[in-house]
């Protein structure tokens, strides 16, 4: 089975929170009771198969007491280039009074956007 850029960016997200959790000599159980997840789909989080959503990548890194930023840079939820503290996606993202569906769509229209206007000079804004 052929894995698109999702799948590798899940994968590798995976593998980062195994090398963390395993760096706080935490059990996948550990790991999940702390986050208030469930230890199947932690499990599956780290195996690849799940992309979790921003709120539970917020949980795991309080939990592994790491940076959420990291955390959605390696989702593919923010760009590296977006830079951490005042980005317009860390504040959608943050904002406790949007439900996890709007958050996406904010973010979506946010990327059309950007993307729309990359093609565009500058003068034209």
């Amino acid at each position: 089975m052929v894995k698109g850029k999702v799948g590798k960016t899940v994968e590798s997200l995976g593998d980062y929170l195994k090398e963390q959790r395993v760096a706080s000599r935490l059990s996948l159980r550990q790991l999940a009771e702390q986050a208030g997840v469930s230890n199947p789909y932690l499990s599956q989080i780290e195996r690849g198969l799940r992309r979790p959503s921003a709120e539970v990548l917020q949980q795991i890194a309080k939990a592994l007491r790491i940076s959420a930023e990291q955390l959605y840079i390696r989702a593919g939820i923010l760009s590296p280039e977006d830079g951490v503290g005042g980005s317009v996606e860390l504040a959608v993202l943050n904002d406790a009074g949007l439900t996890e569906r709007q958050k996406q769509s904010l973010l979506d229209v946010y990327s059309s956007f950007l993307a729309l206007n990359a093609g565009r000079p500058a003068d034209e804004s």
